[in-house]
């Protein structure tokens, strides 16, 4: 074999294995360009959003909670409520808001499982719902995602009031009020605001007193 087909031999085998090598780098590179910076493939799919953890149908039946109010039928009007759906405490299931509440006026109650001053209020709101009785809707909003521990919460507080989970605090915001709680927003039979209350009621004479000014239900 001459010199010279040696060395053309010689060529062909580097070339060849050069040609291996960038193929290798190709495919273990190919991932990261079918990929967007977020890590997620190229087909545009986006991470799935957290949920919430299940809540087990035992601690909603201990909780004993009256059912969310249902859709009447009423004419509703241009409230920051409209379109709001929340899932029911006693059952889990979604309730339109505003729908639900239209009819007659309603008492908004903001709180959470963590909050000292809704500790001492709500047991009052039970007792002036009771005192209302069908004159107006008393309706807890719990602002905090947990479900469970709000369940366990009204349990030691013997509250049986109906409420919905607004892990967002979707109702705050929609009504502009400051991160605090408690909060009570006071609708009228439209579902239109009447009164943002943000102070904890101090006796049921107090809720009485200020549900009669806003919205001129005597209970």
């Amino acid at each position: 074999m001459s010199a010279d087909a040696a060395t053309g031999r010689t060529w062909w085998r580097w070339a060849l294995a050069a040609v291996i090598v960038a193929v290798a780098a190709a495919v273990a590179l190919w991932p990261q360009f079918t990929r967007h910076d977020d890590g997620n493939a190229a087909t545009g799919s986006t991470p799935a959003a957290p949920t919430e953890p299940a809540v087990a149908e035992a601690d909603r039946a201990a909780a004993a909670l009256a059912a969310c109010p249902q859709p009447t039928g009423a004419p509703v009007g241009d409230s920051p409520l409209r379109g709001l759906t929340l899932n029911c405490l006693a059952d889990g299931k979604p309730v339109d808001l505003v729908a639900a509440l239209a009819g007659k006026p309603a008492l908004l109650n903001l709180w959470a499982y963590w909050c000292g001053p809704c500790a001492e209020e709500l047991p009052l709101l039970q007792r002036f719902s009771q005192q209302a009785g069908n004159a107006l809707t008393v309706l807890t909003v719990h602002s905090d995602p947990g479900t469970s521990r709000a369940l366990s919460r009204l349990i030691d507080l013997g509250v049986h009031l109906p409420g919905v989970e607004d892990s967002n605090a979707k109702v705050r915001t929609a009504v502009h009020a400051p991160a605090v709680l408690p909060i009570s927003v006071l609708l009228r039979a439209d579902g239109t605001v009447a009164k943002v209350v943000v102070r904890p009621f101090t006796s049921v004479e107090d809720i009485s007193a200020t549900v009669a000014a806003e919205l001129g239900v005597k209970a």
